[in-house]
């Protein structure tokens, strides 16, 4: 039988999974920056993982923290020198995470016990989740579909609904979100689950909808598809050199794409029955290391360039 899976309904669970579960907390007396002190070590803030990862809500490679890091329901986990490792405080609901060079982006809702306002609105960390530094909307905004340049640290984010600062649709920043620009996002169809900006060139943005992969070359203002009708666009990735995606029909599909001459490379992923890829990671430090997570919990890192793949992740519980 030539079955579909309904693999968008499930991505789009998956996206707001928990965010009825958080807990409101008090709003700070202050307005005001960054929310936590950091002053703990390396040693005592990471501390050994060895349970269930759930609720994944994004992944990706710190360069300067020399890890892969899996934004969940329950704050980060991750993945380093073969070891699991979770952070023992600072358990906030991240969600639109980005990883970049030195650090990541995210929006959200506050851990049990935070003072944060809810939702968190944007916020940035460059010390691996020891503190974050907000960047506005907390207690407004939670942006699930949000991109951030790996270098740059330019933002595109899909605003829901009218904030103090933006009505819904498309904005971008290039100043750390000092100003925003709404481009109007033309092209895209579809329900979105996931966008990706360039490393360093931020005029290319991809989407990931129920439509297909949508790429633009003008910063968001329209954007042209490159999968074929009754394909599902699942997950986005830049690279320096090319956009990885991921797609499903019949069965999933992990696709390397050039944008410049239109070519296309097709990889050889896990036995993957009914599942689908939902994040996609590179590692800058080595290009030839891939990170892939999937709609069921399992998550997989290829040494390789995705010649081959071994499993750290088997339905949420670690390998």
């Amino acid at each position: 039988m030539n079955r579909k899976w309904m693999l968008a309904p499930l991505m789009m669970g998956l996206l707001i999974a928990g965010c009825t579960e958080t807990e409101e907390p008090e709003a700070p007396d202050s307005e005001t920056s960054t929310s936590t002190e950091a002053n703990e070590t390396t040693e005592e803030f990471e501390v050994a993982f060895d349970g269930r990862l759930d609720h994944v809500h994004g992944m990706g490679f710190i360069e300067s923290e020399e890890g892969l890091y899996f934004a969940s329901h329950h704050g980060l986990k991750i993945y380093r020198d073969g070891e699991w490792l979770e952070t023992s405080d600072h358990f906030h609901d991240y969600m639109g995470f980005n990883a970049v060079d030195d650090g990541f982006y995210t929006s959200g809702h506050p851990g049990s016990g935070s003072m944060m306002q809810n939702p968190i609105g944007i916020q940035r960390s460059m010390d691996g989740g020891r503190s974050l530094d907000h960047m506005g909307f907390e207690g407004e905004t939670d942006f699930h579909g949000m991109a951030a340049g790996y270098r740059s640290h330019h933002l595109f984010v899909m605003n829901p609904q009218e904030n103090s600062q933006m009505g819904p649709g498309y904005f971008r920043s290039e100043d750390d979100g000092e100003q925003w620009q709404q481009v109007e996002g033309s092209g895209l169809e579809g329900e979105i689950s996931a966008f990706a900006m360039h490393p360093s060139d931020s005029q290319l943005i991809a989407a990931a909808t129920t439509a297909g992969i949508f790429l633009s070359e003008d910063g968001g203002d329209s954007f042209v598809l490159l999968t074929d009708d009754g394909i599902y666009g699942t997950a986005v990735f830049f690279g320096e050199e090319a956009l990885y995606y991921a797609t499903y029909s019949t069965e999933a599909e992990l696709i390397e794409y050039t944008w410049e001459n239109g070519e296309q490379q097709t990889f050889e992923l896990p036995d993957l029955p009914e599942d689908g890829i939902i994040y996609i990671a590179q590692n800058t430090s080595n290009a030839e290391e891939l990170a892939i997570y999937t709609a069921a919990g399992h998550a997989f890192l290829s040494e390789d360039g995705g010649g081959t793949w071994n499993q750290i992740l088997n339905a949420g519980q670690v390998e």
